[in-house]
């Protein structure tokens, strides 16, 4: 069997049991994510991380923030990262806890 620690994706799982496939380059904009990847951490051998305090919607917008944050960390125009009213308070709190 495969060392998943290698692998080059990683699994977010919500509170609510949603699933997301991230590249792990992604997951490194996360400082939170950073050290649970990469350290001695379940999550850094199996590649799957359970992130009980954020809901599956909110977790999809982390996600979304994560590749917006790629694309665009050396770009000299970046366009505005739209957050719906409804989620600013929630995805701030996540935000906060991952380090982003």
């Amino acid at each position: 069997m495969a060392d998943d620690s290698a692998s080059a994706w990683v699994t977010l799982t919500s509170s609510d049991n949603f699933s997301y496939v991230v590249s792990r380059e992604a997951c490194m904009v996360s400082g939170t994510l950073r050290q649970m990847l990469g350290s001695g951490f379940s999550e850094g051998r199996t590649g799957k991380v359970t992130l009980e305090s954020i809901e599956g919607v909110l977790l999809e917008r982390v996600c979304d923030y994560l590749y917006f944050h790629l694309r665009y960390k050396d770009a000299k125009e970046v366009p505005k990262f739209e957050v719906e009213p409804e989620y600013a308070l929630n995805l701030l709190v996540a935000a906060d806890f991952l380090d982003v």
